[in-house]
């Protein structure tokens, strides 16, 4: 995909969505349950899409609560659902539908005080602290997001009683119900007006930021930040997290400059992203320009997206890291510096993070849990203390107490970004000098990530594709040393292939969220090399569209 013009510069008038129009047509939206890209579908993180297009409609969140309302009788769950949002435009009245329809079925919900915004780490954090004391009654959890999206998409995920997010037995449930529910136009949802919902028994407001910043210091070395005086930089990009940051600045006595403060549903401030489009990429350097632009100003600086479940980390020395580069950075420090974590803890990471994970885990010792995309698949691991440190080359991470419980098990922008304070508080030197210390030691690799669109029948052929599409015996000029459609660390399959030698990689898989795919691709050798992986990978792809007559 080649890089739009005007990528890193400011968003123009005429990009901005027009907000009244679009939550009009949420409510006026009849989507075509008959076609596939109109019904319920959860991709690797829920349901998502946009009521311009009719796909994310009051009828669709209807129907997803009513049938997660019928599941959780179905599972015996009797505790709170925690009901979380960010500032996404079409949240908004996708709460109040949520509210209305669980309210109805009798389903016991916490909501943030005054229909504030909540993080998706908060929302985990809440389900696990609930659960540790309530065997007998456990909570579960929803967060309305559709994470880094643009403006003008909605999303709606559920986390069970576990606190991470649903795996697919849980969600093709909910969606095959929601699907019949809509196929009959919602005649068997429950529902009762929002004003009734609020006021009844079955709503208690909640204010989920307390305990979770009241412990962060259990999970990161706050003291030694503020020891440290460090001058810290944060651009919430008008997510559901900004109003966190001076609470944890006055809890812990740290320095944190919040350098944007706007909440603006049409994102206005945001800089464009590398197509062009507006989205809350906290890992791209051109939707991050303008924190970027400020680095000097600060020993580090960091962002997140519009739910927090994901960061960006930027300093002085190396700018806006690549994700790859700081998770890297991260498992080598927290696997050195948390004393009470067990020896035989594993590394997470998915099968498209970067080897040079690989290459940190085995100078560590420690064993892989390699899993396929989607966070779903290290909740177990992080819930029963088996894995310290999980991540996804998204810019998504989590990783356990400093005394090796579990903190959450969904992905927490948060904790990654005080991390890097930690990590610079303690060494004296930023994530981005650490990083050049790994490739003095392991090499230089060099990473991209291609997103091409796709059809939503071009996206089932790449996702049921096989070792047999692989034809070939090398790969950019080395012999091949693998292929896998499955993940050893769990053995599922990965949606897609995997294709390595002995100095690169490339894989290909069909997006769960958007209307494209990815290819991936990484070469220990420099750019040409990488540039010769990225160029067989697509050809295979479009042999595989040919052969499927597409």
């Amino acid at each position: 995909m080649a890089l739009h013009p005007q990528a890193g510069q400011l968003a123009s008038p005429e990009q901005l969505v027009n907000v009244a129009r679009l939550v009009s047509a949420y409510y006026s939206t009849v989507p075509d349950v008959s076609s596939p890209n109109q019904q319920v579908s959860f991709g690797t993180s829920g349901h998502r899409g946009s009521a311009l297009n009719g796909t994310f409609t009051d009828m669709h969140i209807a129907a997803i609560c009513q049938a997660l309302a019928e599941y959780r009788q179905q599972q015996g769950i009797t505790g709170p659902l925690m009901v979380g949002m960010d500032t996404h435009a079409l949240s908004e009245p996708a709460f109040v539908t949520c509210v209305e329809v669980l309210c109805a079925n009798k389903v016991a919900l916490h909501v943030q005080a005054e229909q504030g915004y909540t993080p998706t780490p908060a929302i985990s954090h809440a389900i696990l602290s609930h659960n540790r004391d309530h065997a007998q009654a456990l909570a579960d959890g929803v967060v309305i997001t559709p994470s880094h999206n643009p403006p003008e998409d909605g999303g709606f995920k559920y986390n069970p009683p576990h606190g991470g997010p649903a795996d697919s037995d849980v969600t093709t449930a909910i969606q095959t119900r929601a699907n019949a529910l809509m196929a009959a136009k919602n005649r068997d949802v429950k529902r009762i007006d929002f004003a009734g919902a609020m006021a009844s028994e079955w709503v208690t407001e909640v204010d989920f930021a307390e305990q979770y910043i009241a412990e962060l210091d259990q999970v990161v070395d706050m003291q030694a930040i503020r020891d440290a005086n460090l001058r810290l930089g944060t651009d919430p990009l008008g997510g559901a997290g900004l109003a966190y940051w001076d609470r944890i600045a006055d809890r812990y006595g740290l320095n944190i400059e919040v350098v944007n403060r706007q909440l603006d549903q049409r994102f206005s401030f945001m800089h464009r992203d590398k197509d062009g489009k507006i989205r809350m990429d906290c890992s791209s350097p051109y939707a991050m320009a303008g924190l970027i632009g400020l680095r000097d100003r600060f020993d580090l600086a960091f962002g997140n997206d519009a739910d927090f479940d994901r960061h960006g980390i930027v300093t002085p020395t190396a700018g806006l890291m690549n994700p790859n580069h700081y998770l890297a950075v991260a498992i080598n420090y927290l696997y050195r510096h948390r004393p009470d974590w067990r020896d035989d803890l594993k590394i997470g990471k998915t099968l498209v993070s970067s080897s040079m994970i690989d290459r940190v885990a085995n100078k560590l010792g420690r064993p892989m849990a390699e899993m396929p995309v989607g966070f779903k698949w290290f909740v177990q691991g992080m819930l029963h203390s088996q894995i310290g440190f999980s991540g996804e080359e998204s810019a998504g991470g989590i990783f356990l107490r400093r005394n090796g419980q579990p903190w959450a098990t969904d992905k927490d922008g948060i904790i990654l970004c005080l991390l890097a304070a930690e990590i610079t508080a303690v060494t004296g030197r930023d994530p981005g000098q650490h990083y050049q210390d790994l490739i003095g030691e392991f090499g230089e690799p060099h990473y991209r990530r291609i997103d091409v669109s796709a059809s939503y029948a071009q996206k089932q052929v790449l996702s049921k594709m096989d070792k047999s599409v692989i034809t070939s015996t090398a790969l950019a000029g080395e012999p091949i040393t693998a292929i896998q459609t499955h993940a050893p660390g769990n053995d599922a399959a990965i949606g897609g292939v995997k294709v390595s030698t002995q100095s690169g990689w490339f894989a290909a898989r069909p997006s769960g969220t958007e209307d494209v795919y990815k290819i991936y691709a990484e070469s220990f050798k420099g750019e040409t090399h990488l540039q010769d992986l990225l160029t067989e990978a697509q050809q295979l792809v479009s042999d595989v569209f040919a052969g499927a007559g597409l």
